[in-house]
Protein backbone atom coordinates (compact mmCIF):
# COMPACT_ATOMS: atom_id res chain seq x y z
CA UNK A 1 0.00 0.00 0.00
CA UNK A 2 2.84 2.38 0.81
CA UNK A 3 4.41 1.73 -2.60
CA UNK A 4 1.11 2.46 -4.33
CA UNK A 5 0.63 5.71 -2.44
CA UNK A 6 4.19 6.77 -3.24
CA UNK A 7 3.70 5.88 -6.90
CA UNK A 8 0.47 7.88 -7.03
CA UNK A 9 2.15 10.89 -5.45
CA UNK A 10 5.06 10.82 -7.90
CA UNK A 11 2.74 10.32 -10.82
CA UNK A 12 0.65 13.30 -9.73
CA UNK A 13 3.80 15.45 -9.80
CA UNK A 14 4.89 14.40 -13.27
CA UNK A 15 1.38 14.14 -14.72
CA UNK A 16 -0.71 17.15 -13.76
CA UNK A 17 -2.90 19.43 -15.80
CA UNK A 18 -2.78 23.15 -15.24
CA UNK A 19 -6.01 23.04 -17.21
CA UNK A 20 -7.82 19.73 -17.67
CA UNK A 21 -7.16 18.44 -21.17
CA UNK A 22 -9.95 17.60 -23.59
CA UNK A 23 -10.14 13.95 -24.57
CA UNK A 24 -9.88 13.07 -28.26
CA UNK A 25 -12.52 11.23 -30.27
CA UNK A 26 -10.50 8.03 -29.77
CA UNK A 27 -10.73 8.15 -25.98
CA UNK A 28 -12.48 5.46 -23.98
CA UNK A 29 -13.85 5.56 -20.44
CA UNK A 30 -14.32 2.11 -18.96
CA UNK A 31 -15.54 0.52 -15.76
CA UNK A 32 -12.92 -1.95 -14.52
CA UNK A 33 -14.18 -4.76 -12.30
CA UNK A 34 -11.84 -7.09 -10.40
CA UNK A 35 -12.80 -10.38 -8.81
CA UNK A 36 -12.52 -11.18 -5.08
CA UNK A 37 -9.13 -11.38 -3.40
CA UNK A 38 -7.77 -13.30 -0.43
CA UNK A 39 -8.04 -10.67 2.32
CA UNK A 40 -11.30 -9.84 4.09
CA UNK A 41 -11.46 -6.33 2.61
CA UNK A 42 -10.96 -7.82 -0.89
CA UNK A 43 -13.77 -10.41 -0.68
CA UNK A 44 -16.27 -8.08 -2.33
CA UNK A 45 -14.13 -7.49 -5.43
CA UNK A 46 -13.24 -4.03 -6.69
CA UNK A 47 -14.39 -1.36 -9.14
CA UNK A 48 -12.34 1.45 -10.70
CA UNK A 49 -12.48 3.70 -13.77
CA UNK A 50 -10.06 3.54 -16.69
CA UNK A 51 -9.44 6.50 -19.00
CA UNK A 52 -7.52 5.67 -22.16
CA UNK A 53 -6.70 8.13 -24.92
CA UNK A 54 -4.03 7.19 -27.49
CA UNK A 55 -3.90 10.74 -28.84
CA UNK A 56 -3.06 12.19 -25.42
CA UNK A 57 -0.91 9.13 -24.67
CA UNK A 58 -2.66 8.40 -21.39
CA UNK A 59 -3.96 5.17 -19.87
CA UNK A 60 -4.97 5.90 -16.30
CA UNK A 61 -6.84 4.09 -13.55
CA UNK A 62 -8.92 6.15 -11.11
CA UNK A 63 -9.22 4.14 -7.92
CA UNK A 64 -11.60 5.18 -5.11
CA UNK A 65 -10.44 2.28 -2.93
CA UNK A 66 -7.18 3.62 -1.52
CA UNK A 67 -6.63 3.56 2.24
CA UNK A 68 -3.62 3.27 4.53
CA UNK A 69 -3.54 0.83 7.47
CA UNK A 70 -0.61 2.79 8.89
CA UNK A 71 -2.32 6.15 8.75
CA UNK A 72 -2.76 8.15 11.97
CA UNK A 73 -5.62 6.83 14.15
CA UNK A 74 -6.63 4.37 11.42
CA UNK A 75 -8.13 1.78 13.77
CA UNK A 76 -9.78 4.35 16.04
CA UNK A 77 -11.43 6.02 13.06
CA UNK A 78 -12.46 2.63 11.68
CA UNK A 79 -14.29 1.75 14.91
CA UNK A 80 -15.91 5.20 15.08
CA UNK A 81 -17.16 4.98 11.49
CA UNK A 82 -14.97 7.76 10.13
CA UNK A 83 -13.01 5.61 7.70
CA UNK A 84 -11.13 7.85 5.26
CA UNK A 85 -10.57 6.56 1.75
CA UNK A 86 -9.25 8.54 -1.19
CA UNK A 87 -9.23 8.64 -4.97
CA UNK A 88 -5.83 7.99 -6.55
CA UNK A 89 -4.90 7.89 -10.22
CA UNK A 90 -1.97 5.95 -11.62
CA UNK A 91 -1.00 4.11 -14.83
CA UNK A 92 -3.46 1.33 -15.59
CA UNK A 93 -0.83 -1.34 -16.22
CA UNK A 94 0.23 -1.22 -12.54
CA UNK A 95 -3.28 -2.25 -11.52
CA UNK A 96 -3.37 -5.07 -14.05
CA UNK A 97 0.03 -6.30 -12.90
CA UNK A 98 -1.16 -6.35 -9.27
CA UNK A 99 -4.35 -8.26 -10.14
CA UNK A 100 -2.37 -10.77 -12.18
CA UNK A 101 -0.03 -11.35 -9.23
CA UNK A 102 -3.02 -11.94 -6.94
CA UNK A 103 -4.76 -14.16 -9.54
CA UNK A 104 -7.91 -12.01 -9.64
CA UNK A 105 -9.95 -11.81 -12.82
CA UNK A 106 -10.37 -8.36 -14.40
CA UNK A 107 -13.13 -7.30 -16.80
CA UNK A 108 -13.54 -4.05 -18.70
CA UNK A 109 -16.80 -2.37 -19.76
CA UNK A 110 -16.37 0.52 -22.21
CA UNK A 111 -19.07 3.12 -21.56
CA UNK A 112 -21.17 4.14 -24.56
CA UNK A 113 -20.83 7.89 -24.03
CA UNK A 114 -20.85 10.90 -26.32
CA UNK A 115 -17.71 13.00 -26.61
CA UNK A 116 -19.22 15.63 -24.34
CA UNK A 117 -20.14 13.03 -21.72
CA UNK A 118 -16.66 11.46 -21.82
CA UNK A 119 -15.06 14.84 -21.23
CA UNK A 120 -17.50 15.57 -18.39
CA UNK A 121 -16.63 12.25 -16.72
CA UNK A 122 -12.90 12.87 -17.21
CA UNK A 123 -13.16 16.41 -15.84
CA UNK A 124 -14.97 15.15 -12.75
CA UNK A 125 -12.30 12.51 -12.11
CA UNK A 126 -9.43 14.95 -12.61
CA UNK A 127 -11.00 17.50 -10.28
CA UNK A 128 -11.79 14.83 -7.71
CA UNK A 129 -8.21 13.48 -7.86
CA UNK A 130 -6.74 16.78 -6.63
CA UNK A 131 -5.33 16.37 -3.09
CA UNK A 132 -7.85 18.78 -1.60
CA UNK A 133 -10.78 16.80 -3.09
CA UNK A 134 -9.54 13.22 -3.07
CA UNK A 135 -10.52 12.07 0.45
CA UNK A 136 -13.99 10.91 1.44
CA UNK A 137 -15.63 9.07 4.33
CA UNK A 138 -16.07 5.49 3.21
CA UNK A 139 -19.27 3.53 3.82
CA UNK A 140 -19.08 -0.15 2.80
CA UNK A 141 -22.74 -0.23 1.69
CA UNK A 142 -23.53 3.27 0.44
CA UNK A 143 -20.32 5.06 -0.50
CA UNK A 144 -17.47 2.90 -1.76
CA UNK A 145 -15.31 2.10 -4.78
CA UNK A 146 -18.32 0.76 -6.72
CA UNK A 147 -20.96 3.36 -5.83
CA UNK A 148 -18.72 6.34 -6.69
CA UNK A 149 -18.25 5.56 -10.43
CA UNK A 150 -21.97 4.78 -10.64
CA UNK A 151 -22.95 8.05 -8.95
CA UNK A 152 -20.71 10.07 -11.29
CA UNK A 153 -22.43 8.44 -14.25
CA UNK A 154 -25.85 9.24 -12.79
CA UNK A 155 -24.84 12.86 -12.29
CA UNK A 156 -23.66 13.20 -15.91
CA UNK A 157 -26.43 11.27 -17.67
CA UNK A 158 -29.32 12.19 -15.36
CA UNK A 159 -32.65 10.99 -16.82
CA UNK A 160 -30.89 9.57 -19.88
CA UNK A 161 -29.70 6.59 -17.79
CA UNK A 162 -31.97 3.64 -16.96
CA UNK A 163 -30.69 0.83 -14.77
CA UNK A 164 -31.78 -2.72 -15.51
CA UNK A 165 -34.05 -3.84 -12.63
CA UNK A 166 -34.53 -7.52 -13.49
CA UNK A 167 -32.25 -8.43 -10.59
CA UNK A 168 -34.88 -7.16 -8.12
CA UNK A 169 -36.83 -10.37 -8.69
CA UNK A 170 -34.38 -11.99 -6.26
CA UNK A 171 -35.72 -9.83 -3.38
CA UNK A 172 -32.52 -9.92 -1.39
CA UNK A 173 -31.31 -7.73 1.46
CA UNK A 174 -27.95 -6.04 1.88
CA UNK A 175 -27.11 -8.66 4.52
CA UNK A 176 -27.96 -11.50 2.09
CA UNK A 177 -25.66 -9.96 -0.50
CA UNK A 178 -22.87 -9.46 2.03
CA UNK A 179 -23.10 -13.06 3.26
CA UNK A 180 -22.91 -14.24 -0.34
CA UNK A 181 -19.46 -12.69 -0.67
CA UNK A 182 -18.11 -13.46 2.82
CA UNK A 183 -18.83 -16.97 4.07
CA UNK A 184 -21.06 -16.59 7.15
CA UNK A 185 -19.07 -19.27 8.96
CA UNK A 186 -15.95 -17.11 9.23
CA UNK A 187 -14.96 -14.91 12.14
CA UNK A 188 -14.87 -11.85 9.90
CA UNK A 189 -18.45 -12.34 8.75
CA UNK A 190 -19.58 -13.29 12.26
CA UNK A 191 -18.19 -10.05 13.68
CA UNK A 192 -19.76 -7.93 10.94
CA UNK A 193 -23.17 -9.60 11.33
CA UNK A 194 -23.14 -8.98 15.08
CA UNK A 195 -21.97 -5.36 14.78
CA UNK A 196 -24.56 -4.25 12.22
CA UNK A 197 -28.27 -3.79 12.71
CA UNK A 198 -31.60 -4.28 11.01
CA UNK A 199 -31.02 -1.67 8.26
CA UNK A 200 -29.10 -4.42 6.45
CA UNK A 201 -32.23 -6.58 6.33
CA UNK A 202 -34.38 -4.31 4.18
CA UNK A 203 -34.88 -5.62 0.66
CA UNK A 204 -32.33 -3.87 -1.56
CA UNK A 205 -33.38 -1.60 -4.43
CA UNK A 206 -31.42 -1.73 -7.68
CA UNK A 207 -28.78 0.72 -6.45
CA UNK A 208 -28.50 -1.25 -3.22
CA UNK A 209 -27.19 -4.20 -5.24
CA UNK A 210 -24.59 -1.99 -6.83
CA UNK A 211 -22.51 -1.56 -3.69
CA UNK A 212 -20.99 -4.86 -4.82
CA UNK A 213 -18.71 -4.65 -7.89
CA UNK A 214 -19.96 -7.87 -9.50
CA UNK A 215 -23.59 -6.71 -9.31
CA UNK A 216 -22.61 -3.29 -10.63
CA UNK A 217 -21.00 -5.12 -13.56
CA UNK A 218 -24.04 -7.31 -14.30
CA UNK A 219 -26.56 -4.45 -13.96
CA UNK A 220 -24.47 -2.15 -16.19
CA UNK A 221 -24.37 -4.90 -18.84
CA UNK A 222 -28.16 -4.69 -19.30
CA UNK A 223 -28.72 -1.00 -18.56
CA UNK A 224 -29.60 1.54 -21.23
CA UNK A 225 -29.04 5.21 -22.05
CA UNK A 226 -30.58 7.73 -24.38
CA UNK A 227 -27.85 8.76 -26.82
CA UNK A 228 -28.54 11.31 -29.55
CA UNK A 229 -32.26 10.80 -29.06
CA UNK A 230 -32.13 7.01 -29.34
CA UNK A 231 -32.31 4.33 -26.64
CA UNK A 232 -29.17 2.20 -26.67
CA UNK A 233 -26.97 0.08 -24.39
CA UNK A 234 -24.93 1.70 -21.62
CA UNK A 235 -21.98 -0.59 -22.36
CA UNK A 236 -20.43 -0.40 -25.81
CA UNK A 237 -18.00 -3.27 -25.39
CA UNK A 238 -17.02 -5.81 -22.71
CA UNK A 239 -13.64 -7.53 -22.49
CA UNK A 240 -11.99 -9.97 -20.11
CA UNK A 241 -8.51 -8.63 -19.43
CA UNK A 242 -7.43 -11.31 -16.94
CA UNK A 243 -9.17 -14.66 -16.78
CA UNK A 244 -8.90 -16.39 -13.40
CA UNK A 245 -11.41 -18.50 -11.51
CA UNK A 246 -13.49 -16.56 -8.98
CA UNK A 247 -12.08 -17.05 -5.50
CA UNK A 248 -14.81 -18.50 -3.30
CA UNK A 249 -15.03 -17.54 0.35
CA UNK A 250 -14.68 -20.66 2.51
CA UNK A 251 -15.53 -21.33 6.15
CA UNK A 252 -12.68 -20.95 8.63
CA UNK A 253 -11.09 -24.24 9.68
CA UNK A 254 -11.77 -23.29 13.32
CA UNK A 255 -15.11 -21.69 12.53
CA UNK A 256 -17.57 -19.84 14.79
CA UNK A 257 -20.18 -22.59 14.35
CA UNK A 258 -17.68 -25.27 15.39
CA UNK A 259 -16.40 -23.30 18.39
CA UNK A 260 -19.88 -22.42 19.71
CA UNK A 261 -21.17 -25.95 19.16
CA UNK A 262 -18.26 -27.37 21.17
CA UNK A 263 -18.85 -24.76 23.90
CA UNK A 264 -22.56 -25.67 23.96
CA UNK A 265 -21.80 -29.32 24.74
CA UNK A 266 -19.12 -28.35 27.26
CA UNK A 267 -21.59 -26.16 29.15
CA UNK A 268 -24.25 -28.87 28.98
CA UNK A 269 -21.74 -31.26 30.56
CA UNK A 270 -20.76 -28.73 33.25
CA UNK A 271 -24.42 -28.01 34.03
CA UNK A 272 -25.16 -31.74 34.33
CA UNK A 273 -22.22 -32.11 36.75
CA UNK A 274 -23.41 -29.08 38.72
CA UNK A 275 -26.81 -30.74 39.17
CA UNK A 276 -25.20 -33.97 40.35
CA UNK A 277 -22.88 -32.14 42.77
CA UNK A 278 -25.56 -29.77 43.99
CA UNK A 279 -23.11 -26.92 43.41
CA UNK A 280 -22.85 -24.16 40.85
CA UNK A 281 -19.83 -23.24 38.68
CA UNK A 282 -19.84 -19.56 39.58
CA UNK A 283 -16.84 -18.69 37.41
CA UNK A 284 -18.66 -20.05 34.34
CA UNK A 285 -21.77 -18.01 35.14
CA UNK A 286 -19.64 -14.90 35.63
CA UNK A 287 -17.92 -15.41 32.26
CA UNK A 288 -21.20 -16.04 30.41
CA UNK A 289 -22.80 -12.85 31.71
CA UNK A 290 -19.64 -10.73 31.60
CA UNK A 291 -18.78 -11.61 27.99
CA UNK A 292 -22.34 -11.19 26.67
CA UNK A 293 -22.57 -7.89 28.57
CA UNK A 294 -19.26 -6.73 27.10
CA UNK A 295 -20.49 -7.49 23.58
CA UNK A 296 -23.71 -5.68 24.47
CA UNK A 297 -21.77 -2.56 25.48
CA UNK A 298 -19.97 -2.68 22.12
CA UNK A 299 -23.34 -2.92 20.31
CA UNK A 300 -24.64 0.09 22.26
CA UNK A 301 -21.46 2.03 21.48
CA UNK A 302 -21.68 1.29 17.75
CA UNK A 303 -25.41 2.08 17.76
CA UNK A 304 -25.38 5.43 19.56
CA UNK A 305 -21.82 6.76 19.51
CA UNK A 306 -20.40 6.07 16.05
CA UNK A 307 -21.04 7.17 12.48
CA UNK A 308 -21.68 3.65 11.09
CA UNK A 309 -24.83 3.98 8.98
CA UNK A 310 -25.91 0.37 9.52
CA UNK A 311 -25.07 -0.04 13.23
CA UNK A 312 -28.34 1.35 14.71
CA UNK A 313 -31.38 -0.80 15.54
CA UNK A 314 -29.26 -3.85 16.23
CA UNK A 315 -31.37 -6.65 17.71
CA UNK A 316 -28.28 -8.62 18.72
CA UNK A 317 -28.87 -6.88 22.05
CA UNK A 318 -31.45 -9.63 22.66
CA UNK A 319 -28.63 -12.02 23.51
CA UNK A 320 -25.78 -9.57 24.14
CA UNK A 321 -27.54 -7.51 26.81
CA UNK A 322 -25.32 -4.71 28.14
CA UNK A 323 -26.59 -4.85 31.80
CA UNK A 324 -25.20 -8.42 31.97
CA UNK A 325 -21.82 -6.76 32.50
CA UNK A 326 -23.01 -5.57 35.93
CA UNK A 327 -25.15 -8.60 36.82
CA UNK A 328 -22.08 -10.81 36.27
CA UNK A 329 -20.66 -9.55 39.59
CA UNK A 330 -23.87 -10.36 41.49
CA UNK A 331 -23.95 -13.90 40.09
CA UNK A 332 -20.66 -14.78 41.80
CA UNK A 333 -22.31 -14.78 45.25
CA UNK A 334 -23.33 -18.10 46.80
CA UNK A 335 -27.01 -17.24 46.84
CA UNK A 336 -28.83 -15.99 43.78
CA UNK A 337 -31.29 -13.28 44.80
CA UNK A 338 -34.94 -13.68 43.66
CA UNK A 339 -34.68 -10.55 41.52
CA UNK A 340 -31.80 -12.10 39.57
CA UNK A 341 -34.04 -15.07 38.73
CA UNK A 342 -36.59 -12.61 37.35
CA UNK A 343 -33.81 -10.93 35.39
CA UNK A 344 -32.74 -14.30 33.93
CA UNK A 345 -36.37 -14.99 32.97
CA UNK A 346 -36.42 -11.71 31.02
CA UNK A 347 -33.21 -12.80 29.26
CA UNK A 348 -34.91 -16.06 28.25
CA UNK A 349 -37.83 -14.08 26.79
CA UNK A 350 -35.34 -11.98 24.81
CA UNK A 351 -33.69 -15.14 23.48
CA UNK A 352 -37.09 -16.51 22.43
CA UNK A 353 -37.64 -13.36 20.34
CA UNK A 354 -34.53 -14.03 18.22
CA UNK A 355 -36.00 -16.78 15.98
CA UNK A 356 -39.20 -14.72 15.65
CA UNK A 357 -37.18 -11.69 14.55
CA UNK A 358 -35.37 -13.85 12.02
CA UNK A 359 -38.57 -15.53 10.77
CA UNK A 360 -40.48 -12.28 10.22
CA UNK A 361 -37.50 -10.48 8.67
CA UNK A 362 -37.10 -7.83 11.37
CA UNK A 363 -33.42 -8.75 11.58
CA UNK A 364 -31.66 -11.87 10.30
CA UNK A 365 -29.21 -13.61 12.61
CA UNK A 366 -26.18 -15.40 11.21
CA UNK A 367 -26.44 -19.17 11.68
CA UNK A 368 -23.16 -19.67 13.63
CA UNK A 369 -24.84 -17.65 16.38
CA UNK A 370 -27.50 -20.29 17.12
CA UNK A 371 -25.29 -22.73 19.11
CA UNK A 372 -24.33 -19.73 21.26
CA UNK A 373 -28.00 -18.86 21.79
CA UNK A 374 -28.76 -22.47 22.79
CA UNK A 375 -25.80 -22.34 25.16
CA UNK A 376 -27.27 -19.27 26.87
CA UNK A 377 -30.75 -20.79 27.04
CA UNK A 378 -29.37 -23.94 28.65
CA UNK A 379 -27.37 -22.10 31.30
CA UNK A 380 -30.08 -19.56 32.15
CA UNK A 381 -32.65 -22.34 32.62
CA UNK A 382 -30.15 -24.22 34.80
CA UNK A 383 -29.58 -21.17 36.98
CA UNK A 384 -33.31 -20.54 37.47
CA UNK A 385 -34.09 -24.16 38.33
CA UNK A 386 -30.99 -24.54 40.48
CA UNK A 387 -32.02 -21.68 42.71
CA UNK A 388 -35.65 -22.89 42.90
CA UNK A 389 -34.45 -26.37 43.95
CA UNK A 390 -32.26 -24.84 46.66
CA UNK A 391 -35.20 -22.81 47.94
Amino acid sequence: MKKLLALSFLFSIFFSYSQIAQLSAYAEISIITSGPGDHLYEKFGHTAVRVKDPMLNIDLLYNYGIFDFNGPDFYVNFVRGYMKYKLQRYPFHYSLKSANKDKRWVKQQVLNLTQEQKNAYFKFLETNAKPENASYFYDPFFDNCATRPKDILKDILKDNLTFDTSILEQKRSLRDLMNEKINPNTWGSFGINIALGSKLDKIADVEGYMYLPEYLFSIFEKSTIVKKGENTTLIRDTKTLLDFKTKKSKADSISPFLVFTVLFFIILFISYNDIKRGKRSKILDFLVLFITGLVGVLIVFLWFFTNHSTAPNNFNFLWAFAPNLIIAFFITKDEIKPWINKYLTILLVFLALIPLSHLFGVQKFTYPLYPLILLLVARYIFLIKFQKNKA
